[in-house]
């Protein structure tokens, strides 16, 4: 093979960086940083006061705060989702924790996927969203020397 030249296989994968600016349409989030990381499974979205509620007509569902009063997106709107899961999950120190499990919409460049995330306290990291391999196989090739280019894309279209 010739360097350079992409396996074909690849060639219809786009070419993400280590961090990107993401959309979750329908949690009113747009142009988040997210964190690209490929040594997790499982995306997650950073949440508070995550608990389950019971509906008056009994239904079980899951109730949270997207973010946290101290980030710059914070929407002071409490969520509930009737759909999820609850699913062992190993965090990034290797602690098998209990973690509820949404699917949503997200939005990289023009592409707006229905994956899976879950729920955490990520106030002690630095990005609120954590995108995994499971999102990103099949789909994408991570560039680590470079970031945030469906925000640059998007910037050169708008230009045109």
């Amino acid at each position: 093979m010739k360097e350079g030249k992409q396996v074909n296989s690849n060639s219809e994968k786009r070419i993400i960086g280590r961090r990107e600016l993401v959309s979750l349409p329908e949690l009113d989030i747009h142009e988040i940083e997210a964190k690209i990381d490929t040594g997790a499974y499982t995306s997650a979205i950073h949440c508070s006061n995550i608990h389950e509620e019971t509906r008056s007509d009994g239904t079980m569902v899951i109730a949270l705060d997207l973010l946290d009063p101290s980030h710059p997106q914070y929407n002071h709107k409490k969520l509930r989702f009737t759909e999820y899961e609850l699913r062992e999950i190993k965090s990034s120190f290797g602690e098998v924790q209990e973690r509820y499990i949404i699917r949503t919409k997200i939005k990289f460049f023009d592409e707006t996927i229905e994956a899976e995330f879950s729920l955490s306290d990520r106030s002690d990291m630095k990005y609120p969203v954590l995108i995994g391999r499971k999102l990103l196989k099949g789909r994408f090739i991570v560039d680590v020397s470079r970031k945030n280019l469906a925000h640059k894309l998007k910037i050169k279209q708008n230009k045109k």
